[in-house]
């Protein structure tokens, strides 16, 4: 049977040859399949999708945008949806639940049975963003005073509802984390062991309340493939897995990109966005910067004298002031950069804004030298040559300095470095650079 491209994928859709469309579903990977379903209209993409064997619809839904998630939800009869919610990861509940609307959220946690609702529930209950959202309560734990034959039993019963069991969590009485002991571990001992003489002690772990960045961070750290989730007690309640902290990268890296750009949130599904939507997430920045720009041209406007004076100062402005933004950008996207890594930490900020200084005062001697040739040729006048070469090293300094520290200040101010937006340093270098170029040309035109 050739490929099921869109073309055939209408025309068995059409042609209601059901039975050769689901062999040719069942053959394309879960995103080309999400791909066609959200390329025709909703009521064949349900006729399609329940088309699918159970599990790969699960792999199905998690591809769709939201909308079509919906859509798809709203249709399934109750016993349907239950089947359905019941099949997938909780964490992956969780977050569905968080994102479609209030009125289907309530509807679908009274359909689940009460031990998933419970589960669903304590998942919503942690605030957005942290490890206990982003965790699972599905994991193999262990006892310590367990032979490994006791163990490799356990780990059997709940194989077939667990999200993996590569990885078992060894616990105390009072269900606090004592140590983690591996499949393999497991496999290979002598099976009237004690779990206690082959697990690993003292593990690394992260709290309920752990910002999910740091818990991406702890477990790129340690190269592991998942990292428990411990209460305040201490106590295990969870576990992230390594497919959870790519999801994580994505939407972390998603949000601070969005960020930088000045716009608030981020767009899921950027053609299902409604565009009012999408004009108000970006208008209030937008108008915050306009405002702000507004100061640098007070500043212009009172330098009418020295304008009218020496017409060509005005003709380098815009180069001046678009150099010290990119400049200020390009620090505050090393920085930002580096914060998020972990390569840059905060200890060290005074070596690495005088770092950035330093690095903007080389680029200000080059640029300016190039600068001073330009404006010569173009104004034949040495005098307001020097004054834009000069202004514009002390530019490229002040940019550096600017876009190097204001990282660190918001973060001393628990504010997401992130908003250090290329706009934002682009507004900033714009009032001072010019303030800065007309003080130094009154220094040195007006002597």
């Amino acid at each position: 049977m050739p490929a099921l491209d869109e073309y055939r994928f209408r025309e068995l859709l059409e042609s209601k040859q059901y039975k050769i469309l689901r062999q040719g579903l069942i053959e394309l990977a879960p995103s080309d399949i999400a791909d066609l379903l959200m390329r025709v209209p909703s009521e064949r993409a349900l006729i399609a999708f329940r088309l699918l064997p159970k599990g790969l619809a699960a792999d199905v839904f998690d591809h769709l945008n939201g909308t079509h998630q919906n859509r798809m939800l709203e249709s399934f009869s109750d016993q349907a949806a239950r089947a359905f919610l019941e099949g997938m990861p909780p964490d992956d509940r969780a977050e569905l639940l968080e994102e479609v609307p209030a009125v289907v959220a309530r509807k679908l946690l009274r359909i689940l049975t009460p031990d998933q609702r419970r589960i669903t529930a304590q998942l919503l209950g942690y605030e957005d963003g942290t490890a206990g959202r982003e965790m699972t309560p599905l994991f193999v734990d262990l006892r310590s005073d367990m032979t490994v034959a006791q163990a490799l039993e356990r780990v059997r019963q709940l194989a077939i509802n667990r999200e993996t069991i590569y990885e078992c969590y060894v616990m105390d009485d009072h269900r606090r984390l004592a140590g983690t002991v591996s499949l393999k571990d497991l496999v290979l001992a002598d099976r009237d062991n004690k779990v206690a003489h082959i697990m690993k002690p003292d593990p690394p772990f992260v709290f309920t309340y752990t910002d999910r960045e740091e818990v991406a961070k702890k477990l790129r750290e340690h190269d592991i493939l998942t990292i428990p989730v411990v209460d305040a007690e201490e106590r295990l309640v969870g576990i992230i897995t390594h497919d959870d902290v790519a999801d994580i990268i994505e939407e972390e890296a998603t949000e601070d990109i969005y960020r930088f750009g000045a716009v608030p949130g981020t767009e899921r599904g950027y053609f299902t966005s409604r565009i009012l939507s999408v004009v108000k997430r970006r208008v209030g920045w937008l108008f915050l910067l306009i405002l702000v720009n507004t100061v640098t041209g007070s500043i212009i406007a009172g330098q009418e004298a020295l304008l009218a004076e020496i017409v060509i100062l005005a003709a380098f402005i815009p180069l001046l002031i678009g150099t010290g933004g990119n400049v200020g950008a390009q620090s505050a996207t090393v920085v930002i950069r580096g914060l998020a890594t972990g390569e840059v930490h905060p200890s060290r900020a005074l070596k690495i804004i005088l770092r950035e200084a330093g690095v903007g005062a080389i680029l200000g001697l080059v640029l300016g030298a190039v600068v001073l040739i330009w404006a010569y040729a173009l104004g034949r006048n040495l005098q307001v040559a020097i004054v834009v070469s000069n202004t514009l090293i002390a530019i490229s300094i002040m940019a550096t300095l600017a876009g190097g520290a204001l990282p660190f200040i918001f973060r001393l101010f628990k504010l997401d470095p992130a908003l250090v937006s290329a706009p934002f340093i682009t507004t900033v270098m714009d009032i001072f650079g010019v303030a800065l170029y007309f003080f130094i040309a009154h220094l040195m035109l007006r002597l």
